[in-house]
């Protein structure tokens, strides 16, 4: 009885110590995909609810929310960060970006980075030109998701570089502002889109691989979590850093 009692004793330590190591904040930064934060049924449709909730969590868990520009300095060049950064996204450009995620960040101190399809906006539910001027005032940084959101890989080299360059240079021409960075559509690219990136100016890309990002990664391949409309509430928010952690952990990302 004695050493099943002490057996069970270990195994207990063991598993709080493998809990702990999970979820303990590892070295990589990590990047949190969104897309809509709305009532709206759809997978990629995160309620308003649970997005205040997830920005609170990271707000009492010290998170500071940082801008792509800031992570890719950090890991080109060393540029200090804060202690537990994250870098926070929308992609396609949805009306309720401003609406009403940026009052919900703001009121818990967070700032995100909106990838646009420039050919949307304009058109609900999507940005208003206006708005996405007045996203970008409020501290917003504004990114690319192409032109017509088409899979990149699989259009003409010409047609790619048409798309990368009018995207970024539309969006350059209206805010006034430098368009550094992009999400590539369906998370789809390969080398000849990554060559095209920088030839049109980019400095860099996020994808749809799950992970963490750390200093000597391709900086136009860059790893996010994917944050989708919930099934079981924070639990499932904080399982997915969680797994985003062990895999830096262990070199599965």
């Amino acid at each position: 009885m004695k050493l099943l009692l002490r057996g069970a004793a270990v195994g207990a330590v063991i598993i709080v110590l493998a809990v702990v190591w999970a979820a303990w904040p590892a070295a990589g930064v990590p990047i949190l995909g969104y897309h809509k934060v709305s009532e709206t049924e759809e997978a990629y449709s995160v309620p308003p609810g649970d997005f205040e909730r997830q920005m609170a969590y990271l707000a009492d868990a010290g998170y500071t929310a940082v801008t792509m520009a800031a992570l890719v300095s950090h890991l080109t060049a060393g540029t200090p960060l804060p202690a537990k950064p994250v870098v926070i996204t929308f992609d396609d450009g949805y009306a309720d970006n401003y609406l009403t995620a940026l009052p919900i960040m703001a009121r818990h101190g967070m700032r995100a980075t909106v990838f646009v399809v420039t050919d949307f906006l304009g058109e609900r539910p999507y940005l208003t030109w206006a708005e996405l001027k007045a996203l970008r005032a409020a501290g917003t940084e504004i990114g690319s998701h192409t032109l017509h959101h088409r899979a990149l890989p699989e259009l003409p080299a010409a047609e790619r570089l048409r798309d990368l360059a009018m995207s970024k240079e539309g969006l350059e021409w209206r805010l006034d502002a430098p368009v550094r960075f992009l999400a590539y559509p369906f998370g789809s690219f390969d080398a000849a889109t990554v060559a095209a990136l920088k030839a049109t100016g980019y400095r860099g890309a996020v994808g749809t691989m799950p992970g963490l990002n750390k200093p000597g990664d391709d900086v136009y391949a860059l790893k996010r979590i994917n944050i989708p409309r919930s099934r079981f509430g924070m639990l499932e928010f904080r399982l997915r850093l969680i797994r985003a952690n062990v895999y830096f952990k262990l070199g599965l990302s």
